[in-house]
């Protein structure tokens, strides 16, 4: 059996929405420090649609393809519709990971949330209940 499903492999193979995005309505950088992945999300935001997104990830392939599909499910979303991306969902979209490899879509779900709490921070804007307190996960 295959240790990464065939999306896994085209999304690290192929990544989409790569680089970076000039003045960025948001920036989130998020990193593991046992794994050393590190990812950078960069959301264009117009009236509370993300009309472009791109990430920059040093990580395994797992950690690239994650940041791949999320950046896939985020883009064209309004920003409550980013806000309820889960890390499953972008296993579920990959079609699953190996165990020991979740914590990639940990740092995917993460990396977006921190570029929405900097639009919210730039912006001036409210932040949403469910953004207040976020932090980043450890593991």
């Amino acid at each position: 059996m295959a240790l990464y499903t065939d999306k896994v492999m085209d999304h690290f193979e192929n990544p989409r929405n790569v680089g970076t995005i000039e003045n960025a309505d948001g920036v989130g950088e998020v990193g593991n420090p046992v794994c050393g992945d590190i990812m950078k999300m960069y959301l264009k935001i117009d009236d509370d649609v993300i009309t472009d997104v791109k990430f920059k990830t040093f990580g395994c392939g797992s950690a690239i393809a994650t940041s791949s599909m999320a950046t896939e499910l985020v883009k064209g979303k309004t920003i409550d519709e980013a806000l309820e991306l889960t890390n499953k969902a972008v296993v579920e979209a990959l079609d699953g990971l190996p165990a020991r490899k979740i914590h990639c879509s940990v740092l995917a779900e993460d990396a977006i949330k921190a570029a929405l709490v900097d639009y919210y921070t730039k912006s001036g804007r409210e932040m949403p209940e469910s953004l207040r307190n976020f932090e980043p996960h450890e593991d």
